[in-house]
């Protein structure tokens, strides 16, 4: 096997001075990225900390109201978000939601373009997807490496790892929605003369809203998910609890911390589900 491993391919030295390269000559690039991804994330915990819890959780069950129409899932946003009240998770919820708001900002403005522009081009949708399988693949903890080296510690790290994380979940699921647009209103629309814009807006992104809004449930999800690892760059919210009671050892506030990170995800998911009503 000496012939096999004697040369090695230099996968990790060529990412390493690509990394470097970036390093030098993107400060620009990066500072940019930087302060736009702070005044986002800065501006979403001022609305989420400023007023008062109740006030808060008062106008996400008038938005499940509107989104659900269901006194049952609005009681129980209304019970889960108490619950985490009662155990004194308010800030951290907060924090998470800031994570995860902003990051569903950035992959929902990136994700519905690129799904679009890859269904209405099929070859750049193959050219895609190997991209995206290694976005969707490589360990979120290889994100962190670069994202320190570029932005340093706290919430912006944490974020640009979760976006990368997340961003082909709705490119695939825009462009599933918007390929799966049936054919014979394509040549209705066509009939009747629309322009690519008039069928795009009226015909395939109605075809398309579940699957963009399944979406948007998988990108809340997935960043949701990233919480405890983003807690490793310094990131703030849920998961620097985790963090702590993992390295103290502690079952208690472990079990605790994690358990109002499942409370939060299935109110999201319950908050934003699309179902079929007759």
């Amino acid at each position: 096997m000496d012939w096999l491993t004697g040369t090695k391919i230099p996968v990790g030295r060529t990412a390493r001075q690509f990394f470097n390269w970036l390093q030098d000559n993107g400060a620009g690039v990066f500072d940019g990225i930087s302060l736009a991804m702070e005044g986002l994330i800065g501006g979403v915990l001022w609305l989420l900390q400023t007023p008062h819890p109740l006030v808060i959780v008062a106008l996400l069950v008038a938005l499940t109201w509107a989104l659900q129409r269901s006194w049952k899932t609005c009681l129980f946003v209304a019970l889960g978000f108490l619950f985490i009240l009662n155990q004194g998770y308010w800030r951290e919820t907060t924090e998470s939601l800031t994570l995860v708001l902003a990051s569903c900002v950035v992959c929902m403005g990136l994700g519905v373009p690129i799904g679009i522009a890859a269904a209405h081009r099929p070859r750049l949708y193959t050219a895609m997807r190997p991209v995206l399988d290694l976005m969707q693949t490589l360990p979120p903890f290889v994100y962190l490496i670069p994202a320190i080296v570029f932005f340093g510690i706290g919430m912006v790290p944490g974020l640009i790892a979760t976006v990368i994380f997340v961003l082909p979940a709705p490119i695939r699921l825009t462009h599933l929605g918007i390929a799966s647009t049936p054919t014979p209103l394509l040549e209705a629309a066509q009939a009747f003369g629309a322009t690519p814009s008039q069928t795009l807006w009226k015909v395939e992104l109605p075809s398309a809203l579940p699957q963009i809004m399944a979406g948007l449930n998988q990108t809340i999800m997935l960043s949701l998910s990233m919480v405890v690892i983003a807690a490793l760059v310094g990131a703030d919210g849920l998961g620097v609890p985790v963090v702590r009671a993992l390295n103290r050892v502690d079952t208690a506030l472990g079990f605790e911390s994690g358990f109002i990170i499942v409370v939060l995800a299935i109110i999201l998911d319950r908050m934003l589900r699309m179902e079929r009503r007759e």
